[in-house]
């Protein structure tokens, strides 16, 4: 069941949901919207020609730091991992659904390929994995609007929460952009 503004609101008061820094004017009737992050994740072409999952390269993806307001030009084809400004965060009975913004889904944009849920137990800065599709460059702002968090109840308390040490939780609780982890699945 997706939780309605009030409920999201009620699940904030007693913990069950986390989202700092929380604003009002930013509560949807189901959801709530969520702001790109300064941080960012570009790959470096220059270095590198391939990718091998099995194997860590510490120098594959290089950081950029935006400034408040700061825009960033993405180019057609190009994708990079940013976080959201926004901590979310929810207990063993709940799940967060990450969303793209209709509108800039209307412009090619998307926000995330695969990592779009927010494990029961988890509190972080959700990754996006943002690809342009259009067959122009899109700027992207620091603090823009740019996703959306829609929160489930599940049917009962999870037996272990994203973290537990026998879950190999690569993410767990991250507050800063982190490029791929596969490697460690091997």
């Amino acid at each position: 069941m997706i939780l309605s503004d009030k409920t999201i609101k009620e699940r904030l008061k007693t913990g069950e949901i986390v989202i700092t820094p929380f604003k009002e004017e930013f509560l949807q009737p189901a959801s709530y919207d969520l702001h790109l992050g300064r941080s960012i994740l570009v790959f470096n072409t220059e270095k590198h020609n391939m990718i091998d999952i099995k194997k860590p390269v510490e120098d594959l993806m290089l950081r950029k730091e935006l400034k408040e307001d700061e825009e960033y030009i993405i180019n057609p084809g190009d994708f990079l991992l940013a976080n959201i400004e926004e901590v979310t965060g929810v207990n063993g009975r709940h799940v967060g659904r990450l969303e793209g913004k209709s509108s800039l889904g209307r412009l090619g944009l998307i926000i995330h390929a695969t990592a779009g849920f927010l494990d029961p137990g988890n509190s972080l800065k959700m990754t996006l994995e943002i690809a342009n599709l259009s067959p122009l460059p899109i700027k992207l702002y620091a603090g823009m609007k740019i996703a959306q968090m829609a929160f489930e109840q599940i049917d009962q308390f999870v037996e272990k929460e994203y973290g537990h040490k026998s879950l190999n939780s690569k993410y767990f609780g991250d507050t800063d952009v982190k490029a791929s982890q596969m490697f460690k699945n091997f």
